[in-house]
């Protein structure tokens, strides 16, 4: 009797190999190495991050399934791994400085970035709910982890409790809607689901529409949407300020990978009954996360109000389902990645061991003293605020636009509103930075080549997509043409 075995695509998760096998690799050094040997983690986790980037790279253009049809790679979800490493590698680059003044220079912290960092790419590579969830956990837990990682921190501890034991209930929400669908439809693969949802003439079936609802939760849950953003705040508030960083872009990044891939693509046939709903939370979620973002004094705390508010822009553009408007997600996201890690860097830069520097107030006469930093905190707040000539202004047109070709023009008038609402707290930190006296001393800093790196790479990539925006819209309209 012979055995066959089929044929695996490996190149399919490539990516995600090249990094899980640069972490086991590294988790091993760290046990056995000697100390001095550890100091090289960062830089060969950097390396597998590089080495990742290089294979997306040298796929583009490519469409091929592997693993019975539950992954894909293609220009879409190559799009979004192209996001996560990039994410990634600043995220990496910002923290050898920190996590050496902070005195919790340990290796296993590089190996659950790029766990995490693996979980997101299965994410966006998923055509299968049970991928989607199993990828959903491998980012999770490392992050759980990661929010707590200064364990002699009480902020720390409680962050790290707070993202655990939400996280954990969210994720409920999550597969009990996957168990839902699979009921109604009997697969859980997308194609599946969206040959059978097309035959429906009306959303009468109670178990398709209760999955649906609690899909949306779960996946508004990593997004930070309201009103599943109540976790937000105070993780990232907690949370060590790389790690706050990486999951304002990451998580909400790969959440909306499989958030469009599950409605764009698989439930795209009952958009109708979905739609109102997004409408409803794009309009919530803007408005709160903006308000709430006035009040605030600690700059974490503004930032994190910020990211859900920015997640309700995204949403706009979901509710326009377009071709421009999914572009305009995909070319907001990489816009977010850099002004936003960027923001999250000076911050780092700023503070000193015992004397974070995280009040607003802390940042009066700052440009005095440093002038560089201010300028480039500068750019990131106006990118922020959606003012020309930076990426976050054409992302905000592109999303706008896109809701009023679609019809939907009180959410355009909406978002618009909302972001000339943001434009008060972003400018209030440049304006406390040129405008105000410093209250305390400004010692000198203590830079790093790795922090100096990043910060160049997401001034660059703040101003480059904001000046030549129509190449990155034009490979995420390509991106698009696979999820369509």
């Amino acid at each position: 009797m012979s055995v066959v075995i089929p044929a695996v695509n490996w190149s399919a998760i490539g990516a995600e190999l090249i990094l899980s096998l640069t972490a086991m690799v590294l988790l091993i050094l760290v046990v056995l190495a000697k100390q001095g040997a550890k100091g090289a983690v960062p830089y060969l986790s950097l390396a597998g991050v590089v080495g990742a980037l290089i294979f997306c790279f040298s796929l583009w253009g490519k469409s091929e399934y592997a693993f019975n049809r539950m992954v894909v790679v293609d220009n879409y979800s190559l799009f979004f791994k192209i996001i996560f490493l990039i994410t990634t590698a600043l995220t990496i680059l910002m923290s050898i400085r920190y996590l050496r003044q902070e005195g919790f220079e340990h290796g296993e912290y590089y190996i659950l970035i790029l766990f995490a960092a693996v979980g997101m790419m299965f994410m966006a590579s998923a055509t299968d709910l049970i991928i989607v969830f199993l990828g959903l956990e491998t980012f999770s837990l490392s992050i759980y982890v990661l929010a707590g990682f200064f364990r002699t921190q009480p902020k720390s501890n409680e962050s790290s409790l707070k993202y655990f034991l939400l996280g954990a209930f969210s994720t409920g929400f999550l597969l009990y809607g996957i168990a839902l669908i699979y009921g109604a439809t009997g697969t859980t693969n997308l194609k599946g689901i969206y040959e059978f949802v097309r035959q429906i003439q009306l959303l009468t079936d109670p178990l398709l529409l209760m999955g649906m609802g609690l899909l949306i939760v779960g996946f508004g849950f990593k997004v930070a949407s309201v009103p599943f953003h109540m976790w937000t705040p105070d993780v990232y508030e907690g949370a060590p300020t790389s790690i706050t960083a990486f999951m304002s872009v990451g998580p909400k990044a790969a959440g909306f990978a499989a958030f469009l891939r599950v409605f764009l693509y698989a439930l795209s046939s009952l958009q109708t009954d979905w739609v109102w709903i997004l409408w409803v939370l794009a309009v919530l979620t803007m408005t709160l996360g903006n308000v709430v973002a006035i009040a605030q004094k600690n700059i974490k705390r503004m930032l994190a109000y910020s990211s859900i508010a920015h997640a309700g822009y995204i949403l706009v553009a979901m509710v326009a389902a377009s071709e421009l408007g999914t572009a305009s997600v995909l070319y907001y996201i990489l816009a977010y990645a850099f002004m936003n890690l960027g923001a999250f860097g000076v911050v780092i830069l700023y503070g000193r061991k015992g004397e974070e520097n995280i009040q607003i107030s802390d940042y009066s006469g700052m440009a005095s003293k440093y002038p560089l930093l201010a300028a480039a905190m500068a750019i990131f707040m106006f990118s922020l605020a959606g003012i020309p000539p930076t990426a976050g202004f054409v992302g905000k047109f592109y999303i706008f636009s896109a809701a009023v070709k679609a019809g939907y023009i009180h959410l355009a008038i909406i978002g618009v509103l909302n972001s000339a609402l943001s434009v008060y707290f972003y400018f209030r930190v440049t304006v406390m930075m040129y405008m105000r006296s410093p209250e305390k001393e400004l010692t000198k800093l203590e830079t790093s080549p790795a922090m100096v790196i990043a910060l160049i790479i997401a001034v660059f990539g703040t101003l480059q997509m904001g000046i030549t925006p129509s190449h990155y819209l034009n490979l995420a309209r390509q991106s698009l043409l696979a999820l369509m």
